[in-house]
């Protein structure tokens, strides 16, 4: 793990095996890794690799987390995508960013709820550790809790299949990954903020409550006497750009200004067991906030009309949300990272534009205010948690 520490009380965490050293700045909160999640920097030419890279430098950030496909009988990455993944890790590791790597499937059909599946996932993670030795982390799935990425919620009874079996997985791969090196960060959870708890429902989910709580219970039911994950992910997005980061949630919901409830629910989930729980480090893997693309902007994006465009908010908002979210996290205990989503903007405006460049890799008029603030999160020089 590549950490500089700020002057200051240097506190060790030690969760899951591991020892995590957060740098404090007594009233300033402490420093965290603020990162981006970004896979338009997976390019089979170094040059340009080494290049797009580069720019989350030039953001202030010091992590990136890029993601790649596993589907069921893999055992390995082919060829071709573990070049890419190469380039990538070893630009990372040129310009001293963590690098966090995240593996789900291209359909959610493709969940792995059968132990043999499972297996493949596990050696899947393994030989990518292997082939990667820069990396930092391994993430586990991407948002079990949704059926667009797991496809299978509940039982015909109405009973949740998806934490029990997610359970499982975690465990054979937190098993997998450690045997490789067992200074490997595992992360699990990567939950969506929101979820319906409907069995019924045409689209069926789990909100990261009633999630938590399954996972928990499957590891209660399990037996099992070691961990299953070193850090908990999670993507606590408001329902809308224009919402201020730390506006908390009523009900089943979470996000940056619910943190009490999830160290909480963390707690009830796996205290008392091999697995830390109100402990356990937690990281905001994704997060984003969109902005308006000004007409200057616009030539190289695509259906500028569609309503999803439209969740936008000014630059200098977006910068501002940034700034807000980091200062939150950096006041949260057990918060250790920020992920950004997106460090690029995609050109589609039926996707997503939240990075401080635009889609050409252009800087928006954001990235200087986002680089500075996140400069100060690493440092603990940025919050006032008094």
């Amino acid at each position: 793990m590549k950490v500089l520490l700020a002057a200051g009380v240097v506190l060790a965490l030690v969760a899951g095996g591991w020892a995590l050293f957060i740098r404090s700045s007594g009233d300033h909160g402490h420093g965290i890794t603020v990162g981006a999640l970004e896979d338009a920097v997976k390019w089979p030419d170094v040059k340009t690799a080494d290049e797009r890279v580069a720019f989350a430098g030039q953001a202030g950030l010091d992590a990136l987390n890029i993601t790649t496909l596993w589907t069921p009988g893999q055992t390995q990455p082919a060829p071709g995508e573990l070049a890419i993944l190469h380039n990538v890790a070893n630009a990372a590791d040129e310009q001293h960013l963590q690098l966090l790597v995240t593996v789900y499937a291209p359909r959610p059909r493709f969940a792995p709820m059968e132990s043999a599946q499972q297996d493949q996932y596990a050696q899947f993670m393994t030989s990518l550790a292997r082939s990667l030795p820069s990396a930092d982390g391994f993430a586990v799935w991407n948002e079990p809790n949704l059926n667009g990425f797991w496809l299978y919620q509940f039982d015909d009874s109405g009973q949740d299949i998806a934490a029990p079996a997610y359970e499982a997985l975690l465990a054979k791969t937190y098993d997998a990954l450690k045997a490789v090196n067992p200074k490997l960060k595992v992360y699990g959870g990567n939950l969506a903020p929101r979820g319906f708890d409907d069995a019924d429902s045409p689209r069926p989910t789990h909100s990261p409550t009633t999630f938590i709580r399954d996972l928990g219970t499957a590891y209660r039911a399990s037996g099992r006497t070691k961990p299953i994950m070193d850090v908990f992910a999670f993507h606590p997005y408001q329902t809308r750009s224009s919402i201020p980061p730390g506006q908390p949630h009523t009900g089943t919901s979470l996000g940056f200004g619910d943190y009490d409830k999830l160290v909480s629910l963390l707690g009830q989930a796996f205290d008392g067991t091999a697995q830390p729980g109100s402990k356990l480090p937690i990281a905001y893997t994704e997060f984003g906030v969109q902005s308006v693309i000004p007409p200057s902007a616009q030539g190289p994006y695509t259906n500028l009309q569609s309503p999803l465009g439209k969740d936008a908010v000014p630059e200098a908002t977006q910068a501002d949300y940034y700034e807000q979210a980091f200062k939150l996290a950096a006041c949260q205990p057990n918060v250790i990272a920020v992920y950004i989503f997106h460090l690029f903007d995609e050109a589609d405006l039926n996707r997503w534009q939240s990075g401080p460049y635009y889609t050409d890799t252009n800087a928006k008029s954001s990235r200087d205010g986002i680089a500075d603030a996140a400069k100060k999160a690493r440092d603990g020089k940025l919050a006032d948690c008094g």
